[in-house]
Parts: structure tokens; C-alpha cells; sequence
């Protein structure tokens, strides 16, 4: 796999053959070759790779989201940006809180669940 296009989904074995400095390093080429100015790369890569990991492993739960936000509007980019923002709340509330029930999937997938075009949109 030489090149990452958020707009398709890479084959989830090829990804998943890649080291992830190898996953990090595709995304933020497609990055900076789309000239996207981003705040923090490194922290917008880590999410993009994490959520294309999710999705190459199968995650259900996880593939679902982004198909029904797909469906409601967003591209697969946009898509896979809403989904980070979930994950990075989550990540966030386990570093911050640091209880077992932050730590809890079950919590992110129900906010996955909650998640819609519009709740998102109004939290960008």
C-alpha cells in the first residue's frame, strides 16, 4: 500500500499489514499533499489511523456508524472525522477520569450510536 485516500477505504488486509508508523506516516502524506492545514497532524493522523483501524478489524459497531453517516450526508472523510471526535471525547474521559467505567467500550459504543450528521456538525 503506497497511498491512503480517506474517501476510500483502504483494503483492510493490506492496511492491516502495515506497521502503524507505516499507517501514521500515509495519512499525513495525503495531508500535507492535499495542502490541509491542520493544528495538530500528528494528533489528526493518530485519529484517522485508530478509526481506519477499527474498520479494517472489522469493528461492527464502528463500521456501522460511519455507514449510517455516510447515509445521512458526509463523505467517507467527514465520516471518519465524526467518528474520531467520539473516540477522542472517549480517550479524553479515560486520561481525565481514569475510572474503569471511562475506560469502558460499551461507553463508546453508545456514543457512537448518538452520534448523528447534526450533533456533530454542531460541535465543529
Amino acid at each position: 500500500m503506497e497511498t491512503y485516500d480517506p474517501l476510500t477505504a483502504p483494503d483492510p488486509d493490506l492496511w492491516l499489514e502495515l506497521d502503524e508508523q507505516e499507517r501514521l506516516a500515509l495519512v499525513e502524506e495525503h495531508h500535507d499533499s492535499a495542502d490541509v492545514e491542520l493544528d495538530k497532524p500528528m494528533l489528526h493522523a493518530v485519529m484517522h489511523t485508530v478509526v481506519e483501524n477499527q474498520l479494517a478489524l472489522r469493528d461492527e459497531r464502528v463500521m456501522r456508524t460511519l455507514e449510517r453517516l455516510m447515509a445521512e450526508g458526509l463523505d467517507r472523510h467527514d465520516a471518519l472525522h465524526a467518528v474520531g471526535s467520539v473516540l477522542a471525547e472517549h480517550v479524553f474521559g479515560i486520561l481525565s477520569e481514569g475510572t474503569k467505567e471511562s475506560a469502558s467500550t460499551d461507553k463508546y459504543y453508545r456514543a457512537l450510536e448518538g452520534l448523528t450528521v447534526a450533533s456533530w456538525r454542531s460541535n465543529t
